[in-house]
C-alpha cells in the first residue's frame, strides 16, 4: 500500500517551525537541550507527514488487512471517548508513515548492587527512569557509557509513544504493524495518558494504562460482537498479571538478599546472581505452565537484570489492584477509570495508597 504524504498548509507549516525554532531558543545546546531539539524536530515530521485516516478509509487502493486496521482504531478511538470517557482529542485521528521501521528505542538503566533505576529529568513529566531515542546510535552509545559506569542497561524498541495530549498523535506505521487486538489496546493505553498523567509516578501511570488499555480493549471487542478477539484480550491480560506478579516477587527477593548484604558490595552481586538463577527456575517450572497467551520458551529467553525488571515493573505494577476497583465498580470500566483518577490525585505522592485505602474502606461498608 502506498502511503502519499499529507498535504499541510502553510499556516500549519509555520506554526510547525516557530515551535521548533522556540523550542531550541529556550533549551540552548546542552545536552539536554540538544536532546529535546532532536525530539521536537522529529515529532514535527511526524505531524507534518499525517494523513487522515477517514481519507486513507475513503481509498479503494487501500488493501483489506490495512483497511480493516484502520476501523479498529478508528472505532476503538471513538470507544476510549464516548464510553469510557477518555479525553482523545484528535488523537489518532491520522496516520503517518514512517521511513523507518522502529519509531524510537527506550534505554532504562539501574543499579547493580540495588534495586534502583537510574532516572532522568525532563520538563512537565518530571523524573523517569526510561529515555526514548531518535538518534539509535547516541542511544547505544549512552547504553554503553552507563553499562562502563556500572549499571545494567536495557535497550529496547518501541512502537508507539503519547505527547500526554500536547499534540494530536497520529498512528504511526510502526504501531500499525501490530495485530488488532494490541492495536486496540494501544489506542486506549495511550488515550488513557492524555486524560490523566500524575507527575513523577511513571509506575502508577503506565501500570493503569497498562489496565484500561487490556480491560477497554476486550470490552470494546465485546461490543462489536467478536468474542473471539475479546477471549483473547482478556487471556493477555491475565498472563500480563501473572508475569506481574513475578516481577513484584522477583523484585522482593532481591531486595531482601541486598539487605542481607549491606556494606559487602561482591557480597551483594554474589547475591543478586543467585537470586537471577532460582527466579529463572521458578519462572520456567511453576509460571510459564499457565501461560495462555505467551510462549513457553519466554521464561528461558527473557533477559533478567535489574535493568529490564524495573522497566518491566512500569508497565506491570500492582495491576490487580486496578481490577479489584474495576470489581468493586460492578464492572463498569467508565466509572473505574473515574474513580482510580480521583483516588491518585487524592494521593500524589503515592497514588496506590489512595487506592488501597479506599479497597479497605470501601470493603468495610
Amino acid at each position: 500500500m502506498r502511503h502519499p504524504k499529507g498535504l499541510v498548509g502553510p499556516r500549519r507549516r509555520r506554526l510547525v517551525t516557530i515551535f521548533i525554532v522556540v523550542i531550541v531558543a529556550l533549551v540552548g545546546f546542552s545536552p539536554t537541550g540538544c536532546y529535546l531539539s532532536r525530539g521536537a524536530w522529529e515529532e514535527a515530521k511526524i505531524l507534518s507527514n499525517r494523513r487522515d485516516i477517514t481519507d486513507i478509509l475513503a481509498d479503494r487502493r487501500v488493501d483489506s488487512v490495512t483497511r480493516a486496521k484502520l476501523l479498529v482504531v478508528r472505532d476503538a478511538r471513538l470507544y476510549a471517548r464516548n464510553t469510557i470517557g477518555l479525553k482523545t482529542k484528535d488523537s489518532f485521528t491520522a496516520y503517518s508513515q514512517l521511513d523507518r521501521d522502529t519509531l524510537v528505542l527506550v534505554l532504562s538503566a539501574a543499579y547493580r548492587d540495588t534495586l534502583a533505576p537510574y532516572t532522568w529529568w525532563f520538563p512537565i513529566v518530571g523524573r523517569v527512569p526510561y529515555k526514548g531515542y531518535f538518534d539509535f546510535e547516541q542511544a547505544r552509545k549512552d547504553a554503553a557509557g552507563l553499562e562502563q559506569d556500572g549499571y545494567d542497561t536495557y535497550l529496547r524498541p518501541s512502537d508507539a509513544f503519547s505527547t500526554l495530549g500536547f499534540f494530536n498523535d497520529p498512528l504511526l506505521s510502526t504501531t500499525l504493524q501490530m495485530d488488532s487486538i494490541d492495536l486496540a489496546n494501544t489506542v486506549i493505553h495511550e488515550v488513557t495518558h492524555n486524560t490523566f498523567y500524575a507527575p513523577g509516578q511513571v509506575a502508577f501511570n503506565e501500570s493503569f494504562a497498562s489496565f484500561v488499555g487490556s480491560r477497554g480493549s476486550e470490552l470494546f471487542f465485546r461490543t462489536r460482537g467478536d468474542t473471539g478477539a475479546a477471549r483473547i484480550a482478556a487471556a493477555r491480560w491475565e498472563d500480563d498479571k501473572l508475569l506481574g506478579r513475578f516481577w513484584a516477587r522477583l523484585s522482593t527477593d532481591l531486595d531482601s538478599a541486598y539487605a542481607a548484604h549491606r556494606g559487602d558490595k561482591a557480597a551483594r552481586l554474589a547475591a543478586r546472581d543467585s537470586v537471577y538463577a532460582r527466579g529463572r527456575r521458578f519462572l520456567i517450572d511453576s509460571v510459564a505452565p499457565h501461560f495462555t497467551t505467551i510462549p513457553t520458551r519466554y521464561a528461558s529467553g527473557v533477559r533478567l537484570d535489574n535493568a529490564s525488571l524495573l522497566a518491566r515493573r512500569v508497565y506491570a505494577t500492582e495491576l490487580q489492584l486496578f481490577d479489584d476497583v474495576w470489581e468493586r465498580e460492578g464492572r463498569q470500566l467508565r466509572p473505574t477509570v473515574t474513580r482510580i483518577i480521583a483516588l491518585a490525585k487524592s494521593s500524589p505522592t503515592d497514588p496506590y495508597a489512595g487506592v488501597r485505602r479506599w479497597l479497605i474502606t470501601s470493603s468495610q461498608k
